[in-house]
């Protein structure tokens, strides 16, 4: 019995000592049955050592997430995708490091238009400051820069409201995310690593979670065709791209027609929540995402009472259109066309040398 109630109480001490690590509330951790509790107590409060109930723990207790130990109503980034938003507990945390993994080199776009998208939602949130991008010159000369047209048309952002810095070494940009993190005045901070390196390790990505807490600012890691490895970031998301739905109109989905852009959602990692997948499509009108599913089972109602195409394909008539031929920037090669002669008048004029001055 003795050596039961001491292994509790050592197991016990050790998971008080990881939530201290991890930062969360210690007081609301239960106690296993008959294990100490050596929270702190008020002096001047009327309980002794030998009151049979000093060691019992509240009734109502509180699981926060890791890391924050308070979480307010305004510390998730809801995403607009109910799901999603109910399996990671509320949204992403705005004041941490998230990752978002792209397992190869074709989903650099979809995750650099994922994170776009999660930066158009903190914009539209907050006051409109910029966001620094942070990537290798590897990373830039592989998945290329933001269009510029698409950031506003497509995310409501500004040119001039994101900025680009390109480091020469993964050891720069890790420097140069680490020193963003900390400035608040800057909306989110976004670091673009590609592949698996060594100094990415469990460490430097403790630094920028610290940073990310302390500024009470996002960071996002962007990792492109990398293995999935430990980092400090309480979220990670796994990201590829979707087929896009139809284009919808007033009559029905358009055929052949390419709608919303759609993102394969899972997450790979969670503090709170289970591994689970989800397809959302962003509304660049709404500036927010949208569950596939339900579009989906709309979009199969829809063709089921209207089967047919509202407008016939085209047929061959009697008329047809006469095929083009070849069309050249320039004249082909050869002699003039009889009209392209100079008159006999002009010919003198042209053999005449030019006058000088």
């Amino acid at each position: 019995m003795a050596t039961s109630a001491l292994a509790r109480e050592t197991v016990f001490a050790l998971r008080r000592q990881i939530a201290k690590i991890e930062g969360t509330l210690p007081e609301r951790l239960q106690a296993p049955a008959g294990a100490p509790v050596d929270a702190p107590r008020n002096p001047t409060a009327d309980v002794t050592p030998q009151d049979p109930t000093a060691d019992v723990p509240p009734k109502n207790l509180t699981i926060v997430r890791r890391g924050l130990a308070v979480a307010p109503p305004d510390a998730f980034l809801r995403t607009g995708a109910e799901g999603l938003d109910t399996a990671l507990g509320g949204g992403l945390p705005k004041a941490a490091l998230s990752e978002i993994h792209g397992a190869a080199t074709r989903d650099a776009g979809a995750v650099a238009g994922f994170a776009l998208s999660l930066v158009s939602l903190i914009l539209k949130q907050g006051p409109r400051l910029p966001v620094l991008w942070i990537g290798t010159a590897e990373i830039f000369r592989e998945a290329g820069f933001p269009y510029a047209i698409g950031l506003h048309r497509l995310f409501g952002i500004e040119p001039e409201q994101l900025l680009f810095s390109e480091a020469p070494r993964l050891l720069d940009a890790l420097w140069t995310a680490e020193e963003a993190a900390r400035m608040t005045a800057l909306a989110a901070v976004v670091l673009e690593i590609r592949g698996s390196p060594q100094r990415l390790d469990l460490t430097a990505t403790r630094r920028l979670h610290a940073r990310a807490q302390s500024a009470g600012r996002p960071v996002f890691l962007l990792r492109q065709a990398g293995e999935p490895e430990p980092t400090a970031a309480p979220v990670r998301l796994v990201l590829s791209a979707a087929p896009s739905a139809p284009r919808q109109t007033i009559a029905g989905p358009l055929a052949g027609s390419i709608g919303r852009p759609a993102f394969t959602v899972s997450i790979g990692k969670s503090r709170t929540a289970l591994p689970g997948q989800f397809t959302l499509e962003w509304n660049p009108d709404e500036r927010s995402f949208e569950e596939r599913r339900a579009g989906e089972r709309r979009i199969r109602q829809e063709r089921a009472e209207n089967p047919v195409p509202v407008v016939s394909a085209s047929r061959r008539g009697k008329d047809p259109a006469p095929a083009s031929g070849a069309i050249l920037a320039f004249a082909a090669v050869g002699s003039p066309a009889a009209g392209d002669q100079p008159s006999p008048g002009e010919r003198a004029a042209h053999r005449r040398p030019r006058r000088a001055g």
